[in-house]
């Protein structure tokens, strides 16, 4: 019944969107909130929406999977490394939903052990507090299920266009229930989708939920552009008509008006994630050529879908790692005699390119911030690197700059130093030079 109380407010809110005025050029819907934007735009009819909603959380409720979702302060690349540490395949990144929030889908278990190596890393998380974890490969049996016993219903000809964040474009004639279907093991590119629609030409942003859940993503995506959560404000429909005067009027604001939408704020320490969610109207499609249509007024905002209860995990600075997440199998490499140090100076902007992309290649490996490496740091003693983590990077370095003789050198990993290591990277090129 949540997310058909929440569908009914944001349909409600996209109803008074257009009575004043308002045209999206875009509906975005996250997860089922994609039936929503479907309902909105014109392609399902409401009460076909709900049947599927309805349908699909049959089917999850049948499954009763022990998942979770935990929000990540972090970006997409970082959580999915820590997910990746874990190496289980049912462990994955489900949302990236901004900058700094990515949303990891799972084993209750896993998820824990996930929060715990967060919090190690200095990595703000929360748990999500959602009746069915989803966007991960264990909704797969609950993929097929609803494909073979959802109702099926006609759709096509809508009004608007209509953009799913997890397929990567709009959507045309795509089968509703298909499109519940995969989303259940998808996952939801939310930020590529706003920053697509930003690049359009969509400059405002409503939400038709009752809180800024997801324009709080939109404000981290795409900084200086409008965001209009019209049941947030103290008269809504005067919100709208100053929105659309104010694209009318060629202000600031040039036409394609994103809408989203929203559940309620949770309360206490766990977060509630907005499942469903809608997002803009832009000028033009990012994603592929806009629809035929002989001119089109002044812009508008766009409608989106309803969303489970959601809350925003703010950036926080991170912090050094005291401890490195749980070890990968690795070769093992042999023990050779240590290169010959090199003094930075004498190797001038060559040895610090080369530290750079040294920062660059640990810091994807282990997840960590570049900025954070400090050239000095013990690999190990300092920043918590196993030896077993160093030999495989060791490896990724001798890759990099085509030093097969790296692999062996034990120094460099006894008592390894991003420093050290980029000097005997300078000093091997040098001599490699020489040769």
């Amino acid at each position: 019944m949540q997310y058909l109380e929440i569908f009914a407010v944001s349909i409600a809110t996209y109803h008074m969107l257009i009575a004043e005025g308002a045209e999206p050029l875009a509906i975005v819907g996250q997860s089922i909130g994609e039936l929503w934007a479907l309902a909105a735009a014109g392609h399902l009819s409401v009460e076909d929406a709900a049947r599927l909603a309805v349908a699909r959380s049959q089917v999850l409720t049948r499954q009763s999977w022990e998942g979770k979702m935990l929000a990540v302060g972090v970006d997409g690349r970082r959580a999915e490394s820590l997910a990746g540490l874990i190496n289980h395949p049912h462990l994955v990144l489900a949302c990236e939903n901004a900058p700094r929030q990515s949303v990891i889908s799972g084993p209750e278990a896993l998820i824990e052990h996930v929060e715990r190596v967060a919090d190690t890393l200095g990595w703000p998380s929360l748990p999500l507090d959602v009746p069915h974890p989803t966007h991960t490969p264990a909704m797969a049996q609950a993929a097929r299920d609803l494909r073979a016993s959802a109702p099926r219903v006609p759709y096509g000809g809508g009004r608007w266009r209509v953009c799913s964040p997890w397929l990567g474009r709009d959507v045309g004639d795509d089968d509703p229930v298909d499109l519940v279907a995969g989303a259940l093991t998808a996952r939801v590119r939310m930020l590529h989708t706003i920053r697509e629609l930003h690049a359009a030409g969509a400059d405002a942003f409503v939400e038709c939920g009752e809180w800024p859940v997801v324009t709080k993503f939109v404000e981290a995506s795409v900084p200086g552009v409008r965001c209009v959560v019209p049941l947030s404000e103290s008269d809504p429909v005067e919100a709208v008509r100053t929105l659309v005067a104010e694209s009318a009027g060629g202000g600031p604001f040039r036409p394609g008006l994103p809408a989203v939408a929203s559940g309620p704020p949770a309360s206490g320490p766990t977060a509630r994630p907005s499942e469903p969610v809608f997002a803009d109207a832009v000028s033009r499609p990012p994603f592929s050529a806009p629809p035929d249509r002989a001119g089109v007024p002044a812009p508008t905002a766009a409608v989106s879908a309803p969303t489970a209860p959601s809350s925003y995990v703010p950036p926080v600075a991170h912090q050094a790692p005291a401890a490195a997440p749980a070890a990968a199998a690795v070769q093992v490499a042999v023990p050779q005699a240590p290169a010959a140090d090199v003094s930075p100076a004498a190797s001038g902007l060559e040895y610090e390119a080369v530290l750079e992309e040294l920062r660059t290649l640990y810091g994807d490996f282990l997840g960590y911030p570049p900025d954070l490496l400090g050239e000095d740091d013990g690999l190990e003693a300092e920043l918590g690197v196993e030896s077993l983590k160093q030999v495989a990077l060791l490896g990724r370095v001798s890759d990099r700059y085509g030093l097969p003789d790296l692999r062996g050198n034990s120094s460099l990993l006894t008592v390894g130093t991003l420093r050290r290591i980029a000097e005997t990277v300078v000093q091997a090129r040098v001599e490699a030079a020489a040769r």
